[in-house]
């Protein structure tokens, strides 16, 4: 199946768990010479660049994060792993690590201001980076790999750079398989999401599991419903309420474990994670109750979710992001990169879900109906709400295949 190949190219970096935890050290895979880049007072630069010394001039990368870093075992982490897969096979390169502590689009955008001269590549991580369009322009020396966003110009709209690869992916697919898993799996019928901040890649990720509960009740004659704390609605970038439940930050723990506490006291037994490193409070939440799940984002997250002689990952939704950003870097160091806004779907093998015997909990009737829609969404047969497609979870019904 499409979504094994996806598993596998996801694995080859390492990776470690995708919104809780915290893995094996990020720059395992290579040699590290400590060093501490110049930065602002609106950047924090990690102390290792990694790097391997070898004849020859390799190229310079930078890779720009939000406050959790590239260790926080998920969204950045695995872009990092991707740099790290390809300075493994080419050692002359490196890499310097760049956290905006923030999360504000402004200090993202300075960042990366701050440190262009002196990267032949830099890799831009979040949807609050979309705002480099006009660095990469005044820099066409500069090659820009932007991962979860299209870049805009001064006025928000979105616009196509020379030297900008912006890749943004079907997260709504990957949703909705981490929806049907929990709609399929639940005993109690009560499931939920959570997430980070209500960026569209977050509200992809919502709007996709809600629709995969939705498939799974029209489809199974199930009344699985998807819990939602009012308190915790998250407000979109267009300012419209997205309901779900949304942390509010990447980096929050404590408050992660606060609202994850919550959904078990309302019965949920089934949690997807898609909140970063604030995820990590929700695995804890579900590691100290009885009878909790919680579904991996992004990245296989079944090591992080040991708990004793026990495991509380059912299965792990993947977007494959450190794979493209490998393949790009190659195309940089090749001389064939070209800028380019696209979307990574289940078609290019770029999103999927865990169904690997001993990385996943799923019964094997779940995993052959999950496989028979994975083929439908492939096709375009199924076709989940996202933040871009106009299509909400309302909308979506199973009979409009």
């Amino acid at each position: 199946m499409k979504k094994l190949l996806a598993l596998a190219m996801a694995s080859v970096m390492a990776f470690s768990l995708a919104a809780c935890g915290s893995g094996a050290p990020a720059a395992e895979t290579t040699p590290a010479a400590e060093s501490t880049a110049e930065t602002t007072e609106s950047t924090e630069t990690a102390a290792d660049t990694v790097a391997a010394a070898t004849e020859g001039e390799g190229l310079k990368i930078a890779i720009v994060s939000s406050p959790s870093g590239v260790d926080d075992g998920s969204f950045n982490e695995d872009n990092y792993n991707g740099i790290l897969s390809f300075i493994e096979a080419n050692p002359s390169a490196t890499v310097t690590p760049v956290k905006e502590p923030t999360g504000d689009t402004a200090a993202a955008v300075q960042a990366v201001s701050d440190i262009v001269a002196d990267y032949d590549v830099i890799v831009c991580c979040g949807f609050q980076f979309a705002g480099i369009a006009q660095i990469a322009q005044d820099n066409p020396d500069v090659d820009f790999i932007l991962v979860d966003s299209f870049p805009s110009d001064a006025e928000g709209a979105t616009v196509e750079v020379d030297n900008i690869y912006a890749m943004t992916f079907a997260e709504q697919e990957s949703g909705f398989f981490a929806g049907m898993a929990a709609a399929l799996e639940t005993t109690t019928n009560k499931v939920a999401v959570v997430n980070g901040i209500a960026y569209p890649s977050n509200v992809n990720y919502q709007y996709g599991f809600e629709c995969g509960v939705k498939y799974v009740n029209e489809t199974e004659g199930k009344n699985v419903e998807v819990v939602e704390l009012p308190s915790y609605a998250g407000t979109d970038t267009t300012g419209a309420n997205v309901g779900g439940n949304y942390v509010g930050s990447f980096a929050d723990e404590a408050t992660g474990k606060v609202v994850g506490n919550a959904l078990i006291g309302e019965g949920c037994d089934i949690i997807f994670v898609a909140a970063g490193a604030s995820g990590n409070g929700v695995f804890t939440a579900a590691k100290e109750a009885e009878g909790v799940k919680v579904i991996g984002c992004d990245v296989d997250q079944y090591d992080d979710g040991a708990n004793g002689d026990t495991n509380v990952v059912l299965t792990s939704g993947l977007k494959v992001m450190g794979a493209n950003v490998e393949r790009v870097l190659n195309e940089v160091k090749d001389g064939t990169f070209q800028g380019a806004n696209v979307v990574l779907t289940a078609e290019t093998d770029s999103t999927g879900y865990v169904s690997e015997e001993g990385r996943c909990q799923l019964s094997a009737e779940t995993i052959e109906k999950i496989d028979a829609a994975y083929e439908k969404v492939k096709a375009g047969e199924i076709v989940p709400a996202s933040a871009t497609n106009g299509i909400t979870p309302d909308d979506f019904t199973a009979a409009a295949e």
